[in-house]
């Protein structure tokens, strides 16, 4: 069953189509004011559902990265089949995986808003255990709560699988790998106050991607989830302009 804000959703526009990502452990919902802030300047909108989100903790321990990698192409076959042009933007994890498809399909521009390639020391990730010791095991996840957007948006779950960690970290190192290949325009957001992705992270990625024209901008006053955060409206003028210029 999937749960409020779970669910994906599209929101019908022109024949520029931007493909949504939502992050690790989050939920198409925290996409939402992003997708309706895009849709109103005239994009349709898709915001996929990654495999084992929006439903149980359980779930997500099942799936693998090539799971939600599989998800995103799911995604952006949808709308390659209504729109002329397809762009990409992701959210933490999900800036990873716009990285992929972009890698791999025709995109005509890929905004990655936190993407992690460092993880933050705050996350201790020196107390994981190894892969095989992580099945069935969960980890508290410190979740903050937005009060000045819709509920709906809140809805990440607030633990993880151990073993999802693991599949996030391969994914990375996939992404790593796979950045060289992106030629497309390409616009790198991260925040100096961002205490899940290092903020070097924006750096490796620029520098890695094989676009020719690309863009890195940093947020100062933002957390992680920077599409719900304080600075969520600069943000979003940001990447219409980026896609718009690119276009």
């Amino acid at each position: 069953m999937i749960i409020n804000g779970g669910e994906p959703f599209f929101l019908k526009g022109g024949p520029h189509g931007i493909l949504l990502i939502h992050g690790f452990t989050g939920v198409p919902a925290e996409m939402l004011l992003l997708g309706r802030y895009l849709n109103d300047r005239g994009y349709t909108v898709l915001a996929v559902r990654l495999a084992g989100h929006g439903t149980t903790t359980e779930d997500m321990a099942h799936m693998t990265s090539e799971d939600w990698y599989d998800s995103v192409c799911d995604g952006y076959s949808i709308l390659a089949s209504i729109c002329e042009k397809i762009s990409v933007v992701g959210q933490s994890m999900g800036g990873l995986l716009s990285i992929l498809l972009a890698a791999n399909a025709n995109v005509k521009c890929c905004c990655t808003l936190a993407a992690p390639i460092f993880i933050h020391e705050d996350k201790q990730l020196y107390r994981l255990p190894a892969k095989e010791y992580c099945k069935n095991k969960y980890w508290p996840k410190k979740k903050r709560m937005h009060f000045d957007v819709p509920q709906v948006c809140n809805a990440s779950y607030g633990e993880y699988p151990m073993v999802s960690v693991h599949e996030l970290l391969d994914l990375i190192d996939r992404t790593k790998r796979e950045l060289p290949r992106v030629k497309c325009p390409m616009l790198v957001m991260h925040s100096h106050g961002d205490h899940t992705a290092r903020d070097r992270s924006a750096n490796k990625i620029y520098d890695l991607s094989g676009s020719y024209e690309k863009e890195l901008i940093w947020l100062e006053e933002s957390g992680h989830l920077i599409t719900i955060g304080c600075e969520r409206e600069k943000a979003f003028e940001l990447v219409d302009e980026f896609i718009r210029e690119h276009s």
